[in-house]
């Protein structure tokens, strides 16, 4: 048995089977994590989804800020713009099923000292924090308001976290750490602006900003977190507990598996360039 990780697919349906091929992965032994994003901007979402909806039994997905986006889309709450493609995926006739299993999906996947997320765990909480937190956010996704929730995800503030957020602003800081970050202050101020692999600011609230793995954290040493998000990383970090996976397939790199047993990584061919790796990427408010 072997426990892969896949970084950001997006539509990118035709790597991703090149990458199962290559690996020999075999749905009755082994596991695939899934760092979210499976859908949208890629050229085939509609497979994509219904490989991993068809494949329950052996994978576990996070929520990635564009599959949210088409939650919310389908529940009327969001508005594809002109880059969103995921239409094949809303017209299915099997699109009530999917995105039902869909929405049943968390923001946050612990096991064995792993941590599955999209975007990342802001340096203030513990992973068991971030996990509670998530919590309150798949509870509300899950329950008869959801509708409220979709409609109130989009937007960047509040910003910064505080124990006195509460209600669905609260989800949404919540919702935008796990799914969005990329830059914040030890503090967790966000600083969604930026999106290269270098800051646009030097500080926020007086404080440094910087990548949310080069703050001091709150992880164990024993943990490891395996995230998404960030195509402008291709795939590196300098923090040997925080593990990038995003390697940009849908604007041209390579999808990636890594073998959690092994650390060994595997890699599809480069896709035709669509756009630059640092193409901001993310739920626009």
């Amino acid at each position: 048995m072997t426990t892969y990780v896949v970084g950001d697919i997006q539509g990118c349906f035709e790597p991703f089977k090149q990458l199962l091929k290559n690996v020999d992965f075999n749905a009755d032994k082994d596991v695939l994590w899934s760092v979210g994003d499976l859908i949208n901007r890629g050229p085939n979402n509609i497979d994509t989804l219904r490989w991993f909806y068809n494949h329950q039994a052996c994978v576990k997905v996070v929520l990635g800020n564009h599959d949210l986006h088409l939650l919310a889309t389908y529940a009327g709450a969001g508005i594809m713009s002109d880059s969103d493609n995921f239409s094949d995926i809303l017209e299915a006739p099997d699109a009530p099923a999917l995105l039902a299993w869909l929405r049943q999906q968390p923001l946050v996947y612990r096991e064995s000292g792993y941590v599955l997320v999209h975007a990342g765990i802001p340096p203030m909480w513990s992973t068991q924090q971030a996990a509670d937190y998530a919590k309150e956010v798949t509870d509300y996704l899950q329950g008869a308001n959801a509708h409220y929730f979709y409609h109130a995800m989009y937007g960047n503030e509040p910003a910064c976290w505080s124990r006195p957020i509460k209600g669905l602003a609260r989800l949404r800081l919540i919702t935008n750490y796990l799914t969005r970050m990329r830059y914040c202050t030890p503090s967790g101020c966000l600083d969604m602006k930026s999106k290269g692999v270098e800051p646009t600011r030097a500080r926020l609230n007086n404080e440094p900003v910087d990548a949310w793995f080069h703050h001091a954290n709150q992880l164990q040493p024993t943990e490891q977190v395996l995230f998404g998000h960030w195509a402008a990383l291709e795939g590196q970090t300098t923090n040997a507990q925080c593990i990038a996976l995003d390697t940009g397939c849908v604007w041209g790199g390579p999808l990636t598996f890594l073998a959690l047993e092994t650390g060994e990584r595997f890699q599809s061919l480069p896709t035709s360039a669509q756009s630059p790796p640092n193409k901001p990427l993310g739920i626009q408010p």
